[in-house]
C-alpha cells in the first residue's frame, strides 16, 4: 500500500470531490459519501492512473451516489416530491427561464457529460476515463450533448 500515494492524491483532489458530491446529492451527507469515496481510493491506490486520479474519483463518486440514491428510493415516498429531492445544483443556478428551459430539454446523459467539462473542467481524456468508454467515444458524447443542447436552445428561443 503506498500511503505516500493516497496522501498526496487526497490533498489534491478532496476538495474536487466533495463538490462534485455536493452538486449531486442534497442530503447532509455529504461528507460520508466522500469518505466512502477515499476508502475505495485507498484500498484500490495502486490501481488508480496518476494521470487520470481525478476523472477515476469522479467514476466511483459518481457509483457511490448512485449506490446511495437506490437505498433512498427503498423508503416509501408518498409525501416527497420526487421530482425536486434530487437535483443538481447546476439545474438550480440556471435563472434565465430560456435556457433553463433547453438545459431540461437535453437529455440527462448529455446534460452530466456537459456538466463534467463544464463544472468539473474535465478534458475529453479525462471524461473518458471517468465514463470508461474510448477517447472517441468521448469527443462523440461531449460533441453529441453540445449539439443536444445548441438544438434546445434554438427551440426554445
Amino acid at each position: 500500500m503506498d500511503s505516500s500515494r493516497f496522501d498526496s492524491m487526497f490533498k489534491e483532489h478532496y476538495n474536487a470531490v466533495f463538490r462534485y458530491l455536493s452538486r449531486r446529492h442534497s442530503g447532509s451527507d455529504v461528507e460520508d459519501l466522500v469518505a466512502e469515496v477515499f476508502t475505495i481510493a485507498w484500498e484500490k491506490v495502486s490501481e488508480i492512473p496518476s494521470d487520470m486520479q481525478l476523472p477515476w474519483l469522479y467514476r466511483t463518486s459518481w457509483f457511490v451516489v448512485a449506490n446511495n440514491h437506490r437505498k433512498i428510493s427503498e423508503i416509501p415516498t408518498d409525501h416527497i416530491d420526487l421530482d425536486s429531492y434530487e437535483s443538481d445544483v447546476a439545474d438550480i443556478v440556471i435563472d434565465n427561464i430560456e435556457l433553463k428551459q433547453a438545459w431540461l430539454r437535453v437529455p440527462e446523459r448529455d446534460r452530466e457529460i456537459l456538466r463534467l467539462v463544464a463544472w468539473e473542467g474535465l478534458t475529453p481524456p479525462e471524461v473518458s476515463q471517468m465514463l470508461g468508454i474510448s477517447l472517441g467515444g468521448a469527443s462523440s458524447a461531449i460533441s453529441r450533448a453540445r449539439k443536444n443542447l445548441d438544438l434546445a436552445i434554438r427551440q426554445v428561443g
